[in-house]
């Protein structure tokens, strides 16, 4: 209501509203719901994808077009009032949060902003900040839902409220704690003598079907079922069919078909069917439905129009559709509270699932909404509680300076105003508190530190001396006895082992004489193992800690095949040397040992020391070893402020060393190549404007500038990384090395200054780029894995990075062959648009 408000001042007021969004599909819906209320003639659109009446009073984009306005200072911002940034948490995104804090920071400061999002718990914080940055700002922040939330824990068919009331105090269920009892046992526990097992069934995660079928029955639907995963999605909807399961009746279901039909018309229908119309118009007329990012377009806002109509009742989706879509649900279901974070599979924020969560209740329609949280396999009910009622979900800056910004910077700014702009940003702010904080610890410290020095004086000596002395006693003293220091003396003798070796342990359970078979070094070289013969013929393995002291070695045996000695005829052989094996005449070196004369001497000065004698020795060594404890600390805190302070100026110090290097800008001034980077907004813009500078795209035709340039914006999902790369023609290949080089070159002045701004260029989608503009069908160029959403996706990225190309290069050859690749990728699924006006 805020944001929309907004829009409605700028209208009376003859002004223009931003409307900013993360997603395209935000975006979508946030300019259908403007154009119903102010007509479609006073409504923009400006997406990247789409550009409808771009110079309306009201326009709506994504916060990158914003941010590419302001730094090419568009005509489209004159007579800008109100700038809305929605879910303006996406600020501590780590690949596009700085786009948000550039936009916040370069706006002029006449323009009103509204920042809006259900999680940011530093709210204060953060407004703070934008008050030192922007002026006056109001802090709103509303804790009650317009509808109430019932939370519910669900394990096999059992569903219980996950929050009781006890007299005036809301507690978890205890019964939730029995689930967990339950799913750890096979069956009851042991009764007592005499007793009866009592019954107890082991409980299971519900079937998705079971938890549809609990809904229905239950009048909790219309829900959003959020499944982690595509493929899970999809089969969710597939196990649906197979049960049966059917939540529409005739008229509804005729209107569903109609709709999507009407909405789908303009499709080929040989793409339809390879996209799976079929199963998916089935789902529908069921009421049933998947929505992920592996759909194409359309596909995904029939399910958000019927849903929202309440024809679909359940949609099983990933958790981008709780990214602020208008497609609010009486009942939300979470089926794993576990995701994967590229590299392990961790617990989900409170933010995050307040995002899910948040989508239960329909304002106007509902009382109160209901979240579900299924049965956890490694949860426990305790830790599911804690995570729904934590409202605690902090905004943090990943503001860093990157090499379009600083070139924007440079072309805008004096050196003096960069530095102030870029000492600006959330990030700083955050930095500097912290460092306030660090600074009145460091103050804190300071002055306990002076009161125990004042404390430990000593009026017959200096203290500080005798404390020295003793402490250099007590390190010798103990050297022999550290099991630490023991410990690696044994591990440092490890390394000095080979196969053959007959060595004698003296000491310990493991006394006697062994033949030593392999010395096994673990990783980081942190737990050394060997493993031995012993003279029955027995293998004994043994660490360091097995050890009281390290093992004499007494000579070597030779072993004609030491990896054979799991058979027993070799172990036997080896045994008969071992016992037969006579220790050498020549005396062992022994163990270095602290020097003696040394701790005497220490003893001696100790016992000597004017200190010694002093009646508050034991108080002043109390207060001895708290300043030294706390001289430890402040040697900490100042190594926290030096990293703290002044971090992103460093950095964009360094950002700048790297485009000076590379010749983009000369004391404080673009180059030509400076220049033409200012209008590439690309995750690896500085090889983009390597590439043309140096050529590379020339002698390439349209097909192989599309294979070439998709290589930019493509990157493999998985852990496994990219495919090798498979280049689709000689002339491909050779550019492709010659990319790799100009990488390698980038890389090399990154990674002297410690940066890591520009990744691999990843030729996965090549050969379908490349398919694609030669005019191949959807069928060839798909693969089997491929989902044709993330196909789409990946040729729209890369037709936006054409379309950059395409205002910066100077050959008109060139300029031409990347129009004709435009053309060439711009057909069929790619080409459709669903927005109706």
């Amino acid at each position: 209501m805020v944001g929309e408000f907004a829009a409605w001042l700028a209208d009376r007021e003859g002004g223009k509203t931003f409307y900013t969004a993360p997603i395209k599909a935000l975006s979508n819906q946030k300019f259908g719901d403007f154009a119903a209320v102010y007509g479609p003639d006073e409504v923009g659109l400006l997406t990247g994808d789409n550009s409808i009446n771009g110079n309306a009073g009201i326009c709506v984009m994504t916060t990158e077009v914003l941010r590419n306005m302001i730094y090419e200072d568009s005509e489209t911002l004159r007579g800008l009032r109100y700038v809305v940034l929605d879910e303006v948490h996406y600020l501590q995104d780590r690949y596009r949060g700085a786009v948000w804090e550039e936009v916040l920071i370069h706006l002029p400061v006449d323009v009103q902003i509204v920042s809006l999002s259900a999680t940011v718990s530093n709210a204060e914080e953060f407004g703070e900040w934008l008050q030192t940055l922007r002026g006056r700002t109001e802090v709103i922040i509303e804790e009650r839902r317009p509808v109430d939330l019932e939370q519910w824990y669900m394990a096999s068919s059992e569903l219980i409220p996950m929050f009781i009331s006890r007299g005036d105090e809301v507690v978890p269920n205890p019964r939730g704690r029995e689930f967990d009892l339950r799913k750890r046992s096979q069956g009851s526990h042991r009764p007592k003598r005499g007793g009866k097992r009592p019954p107890m069934r082991r409980i299971r995660v519900p079937f998705r079907t079971d938890v549809v079928d609990m809904l229905w029955a239950e009048k909790m639907l219309p829900a959003i079922y959020f499944i982690f995963s595509r493929k899970g999605c999809d089969e969710a909807v597939r196990q649906c069919l197979r049960e049966g399961i059917r939540l529409t009746s005739a008229q509804e279901r005729s209107e569903i078909f109609e709709y999507a039909q009407s909405r789908t018309a303009d499709l080929d229908p040989t793409e339809l069917d390879i996209m799976g119309y079929a199963d998916w118009i089935s789902g529908l007329e069921r009421g049933i439905a998947a929505h992920h990012a592996g759909m194409i377009p359309p596909f995904k806002e029939v399910v958000e129009e019927l849903f929202a109509r309440g024809l679909v009742k359940v949609v099983f989706a990933t958790e981008t559709l709780a990214l602020g879509i208008n497609m609010p649900a009486r009942s939300v279901v979470i089926e794993s509270l576990m995701k994967f974070n590229g590299e392990k599979h961790e617990l989900m924020t409170p933010g995050a699932f307040t995002q899910l969560s948040g989508r239960a209740g329909r304002r106007g329609k509902d009382e109160i909404g209901h979240a579900v949280v299924l049965l956890q396999r490694f949860t426990r009910f305790d830790e599911i509680t804690r995570l729904a009622s934590t409202r605690t979900y902090p905004l943090r800056s990943s503001f860093q300076p990157s090499y379009n910004m600083a070139v924007n910077l440079v072309r805008n700014y004096t050196l003096e105003e960069a530095e102030h702009l870029v000492n600006s940003s959330f990030a700083q702010f955050q930095s500097d508190r912290s460092v306030v904080r660090l600074e009145r610890s460091r103050e804190r410290n300071e002055a306990y530190l002076a009161s125990y020095r004042e404390r430990m004086t000593c009026e017959l000596g200096d203290f500080e001396e005798y404390r020295d002395l003793k402490t250099k006693l007590q390190k010798l003293e103990g050297a022999t006895s550290s099991s630490r220091s023991r410990t690696k003396r044994v591990k440092d003798s490890f390394s000095t082992l080979s196969p053959g070796d007959v060595i004698d342990v003296r000491a310990g359970k493991r006394r006697g004489r062994y033949a030593v078979i392999e010395v096994v070094q673990r990783r980081s070289e942190k737990k050394p193992r060997i493993l031995a013969l012993a003279r029955n013929g027995s293998l004994v393995r043994f660490g360091p800690a097995d050890l009281v002291e390290p093992p004499r070695r007494l000579g070597s045996l030779a072993m004609a095949d030491r990896h054979r000695m799991g058979q027993a005829p070799q172990r036997r052989e080896v045994a008969e040397k071992l016992r037969a094996f006579s220790e050498p005449d020549e005396p062992q070196v022994a163990q270095e040992s602290p020097d003696v004369e040394e701790i005497k001497a220490l003893r001696r000065a100790v016992a000597g020391h004017p200190v010694s004698a002093c009646p508050e020795i034991g108080r002043h060594m109390h207060f001895s070893e708290r300043a030294v404890r706390l001289e430890r600390d402040l040697a900490s805190i100042e190594r926290q402020i030096s990293r703290t302070t002044g971090t992103l100026a460093r950095r964009f110090d360094q950002v700048l060393g790297v485009l000076e290097s590379m010749d983009y800008v000369a004391e404080w001034k673009l180059t030509t190549k400076g220049e033409t980077l200012t209008g590439i907004y690309n995750e690896s813009d500085l090889l983009v404007v390597e590439i043309v500078e140096r050529g590379l795209l020339d002698p390439l035709d349209s097909a192989e500038i599309a294979a070439v340039c998709s290589t930019l914006v493509y990157e493999t999902r998985g852990p496994e990384g990219p495919p090798p790369p498979d280049l689709p023609t000689t002339g491909t290949k050779q550019v492709w090395r010659s990319l790799m080089r100009v990488w390698r070159e980038i890389r090399a002045e990154e990674e002297g200054r410690r940066l890591d701004l520009t990744r691999e260029p990843d030729a996965g989608f090549a050969r379908r780029a490349y398919d694609w503009a030669r005019g191949e069908s959807l069928d060839k160029v798909l693969g089997d894995e491929d989902a044709p959403g993330d196909f789409v996706r990946s040729v729209k990225q890369l037709l936006d990075l054409l379309r950059q190309l395409d205002q910066i290069v100077t050959s008109e050859t060139l300029r031409s062959r990347l129009q004709e690749a435009t053309r060439q990728l711009s057909r069929g699924v790619v080409a459709y648009t669903s927005l109706e006006l």
